[in-house]
């Protein structure tokens, strides 16, 4: 079948330029997937982003090559797991960390987080457990990806299903590890 043939064969879309450029820093040009990879971490890291802000509004995003190897690789494994996540692959999010009290309906009616219990409550009765608050307050874009989720649910009156339950719990799991690999790539 010609059409599932295009999703079989991959074609990098990479200029020789830039190929040339990468070869040049690292000695070797690396799998189109690692360097989309390294890109991945790159365009996460807080630090990038706020030294490039102003261009960034302006232009696309130019990418910082590394000369070495083992940063190189760091943060393509980084950015690995980071793509992983975000589809929702990643083994990680098998071990769910945070539990959700159910007593009554999961009917959204508010959503308020308690620090000192380290709770995320979605009504008087139904909350989730185990939640840092530098993790409840950690923001994408500019939104509060946790608090932003259930206020979506929230103003479309939607009851949580059990599937969302777990999805939420997962998206800590998501928002944790992002919080993580962004802090660790600008240490890097």
């Amino acid at each position: 079948n010609c059409l599932t043939s295009l999703f079989i064969e991959k074609t990098p879309n990479l200029s020789p330029q830039f190929l040339e450029a990468i070869k040049n820093k690292l000695g070797k040009i690396p799998t189109p997937e690692k360097i989309f990879y390294y890109a991945y971490a790159i365009f996460h890291s807080p630090t990038y982003r706020s030294r490039y802000a102003e261009f960034l509004k302006i232009d696309f995003p130019r990418l910082p090559l590394t000369s070495n190897q083992n940063l190189f690789n760091a943060l393509a494994n980084k950015g690995e797991a980071l793509v992983n996540l975000h589809l929702m692959k990643s083994d990680l999010l098998n071990n769910l960390i945070t539990t959700y009290q159910e007593i009554g309906d999961h009917q959204i009616t508010e959503v308020t987080y308690n620090s000192e219990l380290q709770r995320v409550y979605i009504n008087k009765q139904n909350y989730f457990t185990d939640i840092p608050q530098h993790i409840w307050e950690f923001k994408i874009g500019g939104y509060q990806v946790l608090d932003k989720w259930l206020k979506d649910r929230k103003n479309a009156k939607r009851k949580l299903s059990n599937e969302e339950i777990i999805n939420y719990q997962k998206n800590y799991i998501n928002s944790s590890w992002l919080h993580n690999v962004v802090h660790w790539s600008d240490n890097q």
